[in-house]
């Protein structure tokens, strides 16, 4: 398994992306996160692995090849968690949050992408 994982902080808002990632994964609130659109990211998603099989509402399933992932959703992260899934799809979800101004945190270096990264 891969882990995506991806949030937005508030204006003037700069945390430790580590303690940040451990909150999140233990569902903790962290304060100076903001709100996503998650029904507009889920959607988003949705429409851009339409040829994919949903496995359920957070899910999807490679039908022609290998991978499949899915999406796991708080008011103010996205966490995506990737089987077997190449290295274009990861893009892919990368630049769709990316969209939403959500750049990636990879727990498995550990970085985080964005402007503010050293």
């Amino acid at each position: 398994m891969y882990e995506l994982v991806f949030w937005r902080y508030l204006e003037g808002i700069y945390l430790n992306h580590q303690e940040v990632y451990e909150a999140i994964i233990e569902q903790q609130e962290v304060a100076g996160l903001e709100e996503l659109p998650t029904a507009v990211i889920l959607n988003r998603i949705n429409s851009l692995f339409s040829k994919w099989d949903k496995v359920d509402e957070n899910s999807w399933k490679n039908p022609n090849g290998k991978g499949a992932f899915q999406v796991e959703i708080t008011p103010k992260s996205i966490q995506i968690d990737c089987y077997g899934t190449e290295g274009k799809t990861m893009d892919l979800l990368v630049d769709t949050m990316a969209e939403f101004k959500c750049p990636l945190y990879d727990p498995q270096v550990p970085e985080r992408y964005d402007e503010m990264s050293e």
